[in-house]
Parts: C-alpha cells; sequence; structure tokens
C-alpha cells in the first residue's frame, strides 16, 4: 500500500448489503480511513447492488452459473479494482483464494467462532443455533479468509449477552450492532489504523 492514497476495498455481498452500507458510511465520515473502490454482487436485483448503486459505488455482479468457473470470474471481478483488502459482507459462497492472491480478505462472522461456524451457518440460521444450545453469550467474529468456511485467523471479536426471551430476531439485532462497530474497527487495525 502507498502513503498517498487511502487503501482500496473491495465488498461482496449476496443480500441487503447493510453491511456494506456501514462501511461506505464509515468511509465517507472519515471514521474509517479507506476507500470502497468497488463491489462484487453474487445476484442481481437484490437490495445491496441497488445500495451501492445509489452511493455511487462500481458494482460487478457475478452469477453463480456456470459453477465451475464461479471462482475464477468472481476473483476477475475483484481484481479489475486494484483492492488493498477484500471484505466479504453478508458474501454467502465458499471462496477459494486463488495462489498468489495479493490482497487479504476478510469476514464477518454473526457468532463466536469457533461455535456456530461452517457451512451452511450464515444469517438467522446462526441465532438459532445459538438460542437452541443454551449459550448465555453470541456475538460477532472478524476473521481472515483462508478457502474454508469460518477457519481463518480471528482478528477480532464482540460479544452479547443472550437474555430470556430472546428471539433470532432480537438476538440478530444485537450481534449487528456489534457488527457495525467490530468490522471497520477490525479492518482499520488490519490497514495500520488509517
Amino acid at each position: 500500500m502507498t502513503t498517498d492514497r487511502f487503501p482500496r476495498i473491495v465488498v461482496l455481498i449476496s443480500g441487503s448489503g447493510s453491511t456494506m452500507q456501514n462501511l461506505i458510511d464509515r468511509t465517507r465520515s472519515g471514521q474509517l480511513r479507506a476507500e470502497i473502490a468497488g463491489v462484487v454482487a453474487s445476484k442481481p436485483g437484490i437490495l445491496g447492488v441497488d445500495r451501492a448503486r445509489n452511493a455511487g459505488v462500481p458494482v460487478n455482479v457475478v452469477e453463480k452459473q456456470p459453477l465451475e468457473t464461479f471462482g475464477e470470474r468472481t476473483f476477475r471481478a475483484i481484481e479489475e479494482y486494484r483492492p488493498d483488502l477484500v471484505v466479504l459482507a453478508g458474501w454467502v459462497h465458499l471462496l477459494k483464494i486463488p495462489p498468489g492472491f495479493p490482497a487479504k480478505i476478510l469476514n464477518i462472522h454473526p457468532s463466536l467462532l469457533p461455535a456456530f461456524g461452517g457451512q451452511g451457518m450464515y444469517g438467522q440460521r446462526v441465532h438459532e443455533a445459538v438460542l437452541a444450545s443454551g449459550a448465555k453469550f453470541s456475538g460477532c467474529t472478524v476473521h481472515e479468509v483462508d478457502g474454508t468456511y469460518d477457519t481463518g485467523p480471528i482478528l477480532l471479536q464482540r460479544s452479547v449477552l443472550v437474555e430470556a426471551g430472546d428471539t433470532p430476531e432480537t438476538l440478530a439485532a444485537k450481534v449487528q450492532a456489534a457488527e457495525r462497530q467490530a468490522y471497520p474497527e477490525a479492518i482499520a487495525k488490519l490497514l495500520g489504523g488509517r
């Protein structure tokens, strides 16, 4: 990374883009000293695509089919934006990192990993599993992506109390509030406090 520009972040989305919007807002307010250089979406017509375009952020949609070239096409789209960092923000697909890919890749998961991670564990499924387990705490985990589901080195975690009467929806709201703080903080730390 050079010192004469903000680090370039590429955000990967598969849904509403609320995490992406938080990062856009934080970069534009100066709370996160980085630039959202582009967004790669796995579906056309999702709210996240509209949010990115409304914010003036370039978007590249890479549909999953044909599946055998999905990863290659995804990384071609990422590389078009010349990222210093790639962040997954509701990206629900396994990302196989090509050898020699120069940028770090981060993800945020809605539990305190390693608990409640792995294939198929995202969104409401995680919160339902936390409640079913009787866990007293949940939270979020920012971790590096290593080409498998939710196993990369952990950079930061934030916990929330699971209270009597919590539903998957109320627990999700608490975890999402923690995520809005944790992800920008972890990104800033990784980028050297910029």
